[in-house]
């Protein structure tokens, strides 16, 4: 190893003066980027981080329909079932498991090698893993469940990878007025691709049964078998539309100044983004690395040893976890749900066009669900988080999901027993909905994004991310071996009960955080921005053939 140092006396003053230069051109970056009008670059920024959440949303949120047509064709006992709640719970529970595994990974190496440099490959997995399900089959090695469920934990995990990339990239691209509604607006899409699976849903088995009207004779069921396919293949689609814009956005100024430490060519990003130019990276200019806080687990220990900032991890992890015990623990058995009620339910599924029925009356049950709770609750947070901010909206959505929970839980018998009561139960199902978007589903998103410094924003997203997934696994588990104790569907209104004290306790958890409205994000990573850069490399080595510089032990 050949190194030489240029930290000699003489130098000291040189190293004094472009310490100031260089903390002074981060601090003029940074403002910039926190008061940049919204322009179209934001706007690309945006729809780019959009698109993907549209897709994650429609991939898991498509197996709620796709998993009951799944078990009318491969099921061989109670119609729209499979053989076992095992193999129901696989299909539903390996897409989560796998993208709990992707907010980790892809969270981490984010900080490590790049917003950029990970954003596309996600996208790419979830390509490949959406294919390769429409086009599953069985042999006798290995069961078409088998094969799905592969498939869906492979999806999972590009899933998972989107959630801290986009939630990051969106969040360091922001000005701090607005940053809350583009962040939200990325996170709607996930109401929108709900509703488009959904729909897709319903389209595909309208057009299907009225093939068995125009001709009653037919009595067999292989059509169904086309229309999950049709279903979970068309979420496809938008991934394919969205890679090439992804694979083009440009690294986030925040990464390249804080961790890749080039100050000078994040302030050359950041003009180029605010004057909708096009961005140019030199290959062969002189880079002055800056000589600030980097990453590492011994950093990352010393950071989150803090009760500050370990107060705030634990509160972003567990609101996320208490929240998606119920946002998942339903949003992937509302099929299940609306055939307990009977809500809608045909007075015959023996018959070829009685199932069709069936399938019909649960999308239009869902696309209710979606159309009059998820999407309304996204855009009354998209209003309001700038003017009320994070911590009042998620503490409201906790607080009034516990009292729903409560009354759907302890009133179920009763609200089920006649048609209006049923009516009144989807009604009070939609306003559970509308408070999960108008509050923790949406916060939960954002909040993470913010609060916590460039050089761990993207992991620590993941892990809260994770935690909420370990959450929606809990409540997959849970009410697939629950739901069934005391008879079929006898126990919804105790998984009602349940969820409503995992809304009290994300009411406590919220309070571990503090409000991050119209702040930076340099003011919310609780570190001091004074002499934040100590002045530029001064120590540089040869390793491997490649001169590195180091900052003085």
């Amino acid at each position: 190893m050949d190194a030489y140092s240029i930290t000699s006396g003489s130098h000291l003053k040189e190293r004094s003066a472009l310490q100031f230069i260089l903390d002074e051109r981060r601090r003029a970056a940074l403002a910039e980027v926190d008061n940049a009008k919204f322009s179209w670059f934001h706007v690309k920024v945006c729809l780019v981080c959009a698109i993907g959440f549209f897709t994650d949303a429609y991939d898991i949120f498509a197996i709620n329909i796709g998993a009951q047509m799944i078990g009318y064709v491969y099921g061989k006992g109670t119609p729209g079932k499979l053989d076992s709640n095992t193999q129901d719970l696989g299909i539903k529970v390996a897409t989560p498991v796998g993208t709990l595994v992707g907010q980790l990974a892809f969270g981490w190496l984010a900080d490590v090698v790049g917003r950029k440099r990970m954003y596309g490959v996600e996208l790419m997995i979830i390509i490949v893993g959406t294919f390769a399900q429409a086009l599953a089959g069985s042999g006798h090695a290995v069961s078409i469940v088998g094969v799905l469920i592969v498939w869906r934990f492979l999806t999972g995990i590009g899933i998972g990878g989107d959630y801290p990339l986009s939630a990051t990239i969106a969040s360091e691209f922001a000005a701090k007025k607005i940053r809350g509604k583009m962040m939200t607006f990325v996170f709607t899409a996930q109401g929108w691709g709900n509703f488009t699976a959904t729909l897709v849903a319903l389209v595909v088995v309208q057009a299907y049964k009225q093939k068995i009207i125009n001709d009653p004779s037919v009595n067999e069921l292989n059509h169904v078998d086309f229309m999950w396919r049709i279903l979970i293949g068309v979420g496809c689609i938008p991934a394919c539309l969205g890679l090439y814009f992804r694979l083009s956005l440009p690294e986030t100024p925040r990464f390249t100044m804080d961790i890749e430490r080039n100050v000078l060519q994040a302030a050359d990003d950041i003009r180029a983004a605010n004057s909708g130019g096009s961005f140019h990276r030199d290959p062969d200019a002189i880079v002055q690395r800056a000589d600030a806080p980097r990453a590492s687990w011994r950093d990352f220990r010393a950071y989150f040893s803090k009760w500050e900032n370990l107060k705030i991890l634990l509160g972003t992890s567990y609101s996320w976890f208490a929240l998606d015990i119920a946002f998942y623990g339903l949003g992937l058995n509302s099929s299940v749900i609306l055939t307990a009620i009977g809500f809608g339910s045909p007075s015959n599924t023996k018959t070829t066009l009685g199932i069709y029925q069936a399938l019909f009356n649960v999308c239009v049950g869902n696309l209710i669900f979606s159309a009059a709770g998820l999407i309304p609750g996204y855009y009354a947070t998209f209003f309001l988080i700038d003017s009320w901010g994070r911590k009042p909206i998620q503490l409201m959505g906790f607080s009034v999901l516990t009292v729903l929970f409560v009354i759907m839980g302890f009133a179920y018998d009763k609200l089920v027993a006649t048609t209006a009561g049923t009516n009144t139960f989807v009604f009070l199902y939609c306003l559970a909905n509308f408070f999960q978007n108008f509050g923790p589903n949406t916060t939960t998103f954002i909040i993470p994004g913010e609060i916590y410094p460039t050089r761990y924003r993207s992991t620590a997203h993941g892990i809260s991310a994770a935690s909420g997934k370990l959450g929606a696994i809990i409540a997959q588990v849970g009410f697939s071996q629950l739901v069934n104790i005391g008879g079929t569907n006898k126990f919804i209104p105790h998984i009602l009960e349940i969820l409503a004290f995992f809304m009290l306790t994300g009411v406590f958890s919220t309070l571990l955080l503090p409000e991050t409205k119209k702040l930076s994000l340099e003011e919310l990573s609780n570190e001091n921005q004074d002499g934040f850069i100590r002045g530029p490399v001064t120590h540089i080595e040869m390793q491997d053939g490649v001169y590195v510089g180091k900052a003085p032990e």
